[in-house]
Parts: C-alpha cells; structure tokens; sequence
C-alpha cells in the first residue's frame, strides 16, 4: 500500500509575515522612545519616566499572560466544532487552545495604541525651559539640522573611504565599563528569568498536573507584577538619590547577579518523576 501525501499548510507564512512586521513595528518602541525621553525630560526626572516606561512593558506581558490563560481554555476550532462535541478536556495532552485568537486580539490592540503616536510633535521644548529659549530653538532648527546632514554625509563617506575601523571602535567599546556592566547585566537577566518562561509552564503542567491555561495564569501572576513594582521603585530610587550612569550600572549588575543565584537556587529543587507509560516505565 502506497503512502498518500498530503499537501502541506502554507498558513506558516502568513504568521511569520505577521511577526516580521510586528517585529518592525515594536522595535523603535523602546530606543527611540527612551532617546524621547532623555531629550526632552530633566535629568532629575528622566529615570522615573523610564521606570515608568518599562513598567508600562511588564504590565502589557502580564495582560498577555492572562489573555493567553483565556484562550488556552478554548479550543482551537472555536466556531467551526461544537463544543458538545469535544471529548476531551484542558488536562489533556491532546488539547490545543485557540492560540490564534490571542493573535487577533493583540494585532487589533496594537493598531489601535499606535494611533497617538501620529500626533506626537516632531520635537518638543526641554522639560523646565522658557519660551525664549523656544524661539531661539526654533531660529536654529534649520541651520542645525544643515550642519547635521553636513556631518552625517561626512561620516559615511570616511567610513566608505575606510578611514574609519571597526576594530579600534569595537576595542572602545570593551574598554567602556558601563557598555560592559549592561551586557553582563543582560546575559544574567536573559539566563535567569528566559529559563523560567520556557520551562516552567512545562514543569507546572508534568510535576502538579496543571492544564496549559492554569500554568501559564500562575506564571504571569507571580512574576510580573513583582517585576512591575520593582521598575517603578528602581526609577524612584534613582531620581531620588541622583545616581549617574555608572552607578546605575553597578546597582544593576550585582543585582542581577543576585537574582541570577537565587534562581540557580532552584537546581536543588528535585520533585519525583512522573510516571509516564513508555517512557519511564513499561505499558505493562
């Protein structure tokens, strides 16, 4: 008996199209906004906003843990099968939630947040200047943005005559102390906190016998909100007690080392394993 191929599904491509301009679309959120932020706030206030601003990124997260805790409840022929009809419940290894809901809710969420950002000025007053120093801005917006253009055309062109390196620039860069600091704070929070996202939805649903819903509801519970006061305490902190650069970089790295070792505390964490037919013991 010959096997019978069937034709495979394209609708991967329409998701990895949705992620690629999803992607383009959230990436200039955090530099550009934080480079927004730092032109046009006071030094004084300028970490506050910040915590802000990354406090407004844990809560969305956390928004999206619950969305998704709701549509793992769902099964994922929503509107097309009768829910009488399925046999099988949540706990089931064979279930699958209606993952594409999640993705229709949050495109339409997030066409409807990017709207405010076609209003927002093309530059802004510094936060605690007077109007004067507006119209002087103003009279020299023009020469200023000349002498830039000048510049920038300058640059790319020494850096095509290859008068510019990237090895001196890349030397610079590991000889810089806050550059270092913020990578090693980076892989430390990546090793940490990526772990937990990955596996312990996984681990909930094995060792205590969650269902996909429930797991990922107590994920997003019990992390993100904690995540969320500390940004907002860390931007307070800084305002308050006017820490630079290098000091922030400092707090964050042995903070994060900290974080690192309390999670690397969970290695000796062992539960019994499960006894799944086939795999760790006989069908028999």
């Amino acid at each position: 008996i010959e096997c019978e191929k069937q034709s495979g599904s394209l609708l991967w491509i329409f998701v990895m199209i949705g992620n690629i301009v999803r992607g383009m679309g959230e990436t200039p959120i955090m530099p550009l906004g934080i480079s927004y932020l730092e032109d046009f706030a006071k030094a004084e206030n300028s970490p506050f906003y910040l915590g802000c601003l990354h406090t407004a990124t844990v809560v969305g997260p956390f928004l999206g843990c619950l969305l998704a805790s709701f549509c793992a409840e769902l099964f994922v022929d929503l509107g097309s099968v009768d829910a009488e009809e399925i046999t099988i419940t949540v706990t089931d290894a064979r279930w699958v939630g209606a993952w594409w809901l999640g993705i229709l809710i949050c495109a339409s969420l997030n066409l409807l947040a990017g709207i405010p950002f076609w209003f927002l000025p093309k530059s802004l007053v510094k936060e605690g200047e007077t109007n004067e120093l507006e119209e002087t801005n103003e009279r020299s917006v023009a020469p200023l943005q000349e002498n830039e253009k000048t510049e920038e055309k300058q640059a790319m062109y020494e850096i095509a005559k290859g008068k510019l390196y990237f090895i001196p620039f890349l030397r610079a860069l590991f000889h810089n102390p806050v550059y270092m600091l913020f990578i090693c704070i980076t892989v430390l929070q990546f090793s940490a906190f990526d772990g937990m996202i990955s596996f312990m939805p996984k681990y909930l649903e094995q060792q205590f016998g969650k269902s996909a819903s429930d797991a990922i509801f107590l994920i997003g519970v019990y992390n993100l909100p904690v995540i969320c006061v500390g940004y907002f305490f860390g931007g307070l902190f800084m305002k308050k007690f006017k820490i630079n650069i290098y000091q922030a970089a400092n707090i964050a790295f042995w903070v994060s080392l900290l974080e690192y070792l309390l999670y690397f505390g969970a290695y000796w964490t062992v539960c019994d394993t499960s006894l799944v037919a086939g795999l760790t013991v006989s069908y028999e």
